[in-house]
């Protein structure tokens, strides 16, 4: 494979190191939402990895603020690993060069549903699962870490709100009057200052069907394993829930996200108060996610020219608007609720 843009020459000694060949096939695999490339690497001896090549400079390293020579994702995969959650193996590492080689874990838990709907539940029985005895783990974190030094805070959270209303909104077209304004921007203070205030522990960041991995039935249940948490940070206890039974990838009803939060509240031992507390939570940290996604998707299309995404668009804001009537007691979320609701009738009429 041959692409002018991607410098493999400087994969090589990786793979020699490796895999003990250089001469290997390379097929590139489906991106993200980010602009890094990602290749599975296959040696004629039927040795496997995947190669994830970050161009730099990378907007990546630039917003987690990157001072070292390591990359975040390797910083935080060394953490996951050293309490138990499985994570790709590394296999090699040339940051100065952008490669990074590491295990071929298979299948996301998107494209293993595609195949087998029905093990869904099971699947995120045991995704909840890991997630609430990662958050345990991991609520005391090794100082100096890089998750220490990010938090969902007022400022974060207001930006990824307001990243709807730039382009969620105005980018497509949908004009917001003085009024409206001042509405979504009392939304957006109400929003932000009550998720930041929040007790804070570890947070994936992006805890969702495309990066989890179905690895090979171990035992009585299948294997999931972590990918794309370089951006881990701190945030409520919530917010990994929400990528995960709010995501814009997947369809859930309300009946299984309520099993779910039964199950993770079990698993944290959470008094009954707080389990139902959780619920709440749930629904106002999908109504701050599902707009900053929503807004993101549009963005992603406009800046990285990458229009896979728009889709997801109006079913990702129905996530909100379904977790806005739920909190329908919350009178701060009145108007956002109103005016998102007459934006979406006037965009449809």
């Amino acid at each position: 494979m041959t692409d002018a843009a991607v410098p493999f020459e400087a994969l090589k000694p990786l793979l020699l190191q490796s895999l003990g060949s250089a001469d290997v096939a390379i097929e590139e695999m489906a991106g993200g939402a980010s602009t890094r490339r990602f290749f599975r690497v296959e040696s004629a001896q039927g040795q496997r990895a995947v190669a994830m090549y970050v161009p730099l400079p990378s907007q990546e390293l630039s917003k987690a603020r990157e001072t070292g020579p390591r990359w975040p994702f390797l910083e935080v995969r060394d953490l996951l690993h050293e309490h138990g959650i499985r994570v790709p193996a590394l296999l090699g590492e040339h940051c100065a060069g952008g490669w990074l080689l590491v295990e071929d874990l298979g299948d996301t838990l998107a494209q293993h549903l595609e195949r087998e709907p029905g093990e869904k539940r099971a699947l995120y029985q045991r995704a909840v699962k890991d997630l609430a005895l990662a958050q345990r783990a991991l609520e005391r974190l090794p100082s100096g870490s890089i998750v220490l030094q990010r938090a969902f805070d007022v400022d974060l959270l207001r930006w990824e709100i307001d990243h709807f209303r730039e382009w969620g909104l105005e980018a497509r077209g949908i004009a917001l009057s003085d009024a409206d304004r001042e509405t979504f921007a009392k939304a957006t203070e109400y929003l932000a200052t009550t998720i930041a205030a929040w007790p804070r522990g570890f947070v994936h960041r992006d805890y969702q069907s495309r990066n989890l991995m179905v690895l090979k039935p171990s035992a009585a249940e299948r294997e999931l394993a972590w990918i794309d948490f370089q951006d881990a940070m701190l945030g409520p206890r919530v917010y990994d829930l929400v990528a995960l039974l709010s995501d814009s990838y997947q369809s859930f009803d309300r009946a299984f996200i309520d099993e779910r939060l039964a199950e993770f509240s079990d698993y944290l031992e959470l008094p009954a108060s707080e389990a139902q507390a959780l619920g709440r939570e749930f629904d106002m940290v999908t109504v701050q996610r599902k707009l900053k996604d929503a807004g993101r998707f549009v963005f992603i299309e406009r800046k990285n020219n990458n229009p896979s995404f728009l889709k997801f668009i109006e079913p990702t804001i129905e996530k909100a608007r379904a977790s806005l009537n739920r909190l329908a007691d919350d009178r701060a979320l009145t108007p956002l609720r109103e005016l998102i609701e007459r934006l979406c009738a006037a965009r449809a009429s």
